[in-house]
């Protein structure tokens, strides 16, 4: 694994779809990353993409302790009716890096791999979205923000907080949360985060539900909408 560098410290990523050049395609499917070891990632390459046609990409970041699987099981059955290509990377310790302390290693770790998924197929750059669950989803606002060229939506279900080391571009966000979520209660969660993301200028579509800390599958269907549209 690469030493990460003072960009990926400030939570930067510098892989872009416009500049690494794909091959005629790779096959339908879901494929290991192969970059890390233990913890590793999956890519889902939905079927019936043309291999010459840039496709949209989502990149799923699973809550704390999870896995790249579960964030495939909310994302695949709309990614394969849609035509979405999905990258669901692993954090290299039991939760993303800056909840743990700062960013690094994750950020390093996937810049690596959005430039092994832009070899793969070539994807759409007004279509690449970051989205997560629970501490997936807080981090997926975070580095959403601070790469709002790269990300140009952002996809979070029930998030915890914001911790953005700079702004840029201004992303269409989309938030969802259960009002009766007991790990990260809505109230100080995520009704605190969409008013200050509404009073920083941000375009935010946000869902409340009748649920606890999980995410319904009509909210992923609406982020799903949001973002093709």
């Amino acid at each position: 694994m690469a030493i990460p560098s003072s960009a990926h410290t400030s939570g930067r990523l510098s892989a872009r779809p416009e500049t690494i050049a794909a091959p005629a395609g790779t096959p339908p499917g879901r494929h290991a990353l192969d970059l890390g070891k233990g913890r590793d990632g999956i890519v889902l390459i939905p079927p019936g993409l043309d291999p010459a046609k840039p496709a949209p990409l989502i990149v799923g970041l699973h809550g704390a302790g999870g896995i790249a699987s579960q964030m495939l099981a909310l994302l695949a059955p709309f990614a394969e009716a849609r035509g979405i290509i999905v990258l669901a990377p692993e954090s290299r310790g039991p939760t993303w890096d800056v909840i743990r302390g700062g960013y690094g290693p994750d950020v390093t770790f996937i810049d690596e791999a959005l430039r092994r998924v832009f070899r793969m197929h070539p994807v759409d750059p007004a279509h690449v979205a970051v989205s997560g669950f629970s501490d997936g989803a807080s981090y997926a606002l975070s580095l959403g923000v601070i790469n709002g060229e790269l990300f140009k939506h952002l996809l979070a279900f029930s998030p915890g907080f914001m911790a953005p080391t700079a702004t840029e571009d201004a992303p269409r966000i989309f938030i969802s949360h259960g009002m009766r979520d007991e790990v990260l209660p809505i109230g100080p969660c995520s009704r605190r985060i969409v008013p200050a993301l509404q009073n920083a200028g941000y375009d935010v579509e946000y869902h409340e539900f009748d649920g606890g800390h999980v995410v319904p599958p009509e909210m992923v269907e609406r982020a799903t909408n949001r973002f093709l549209g």
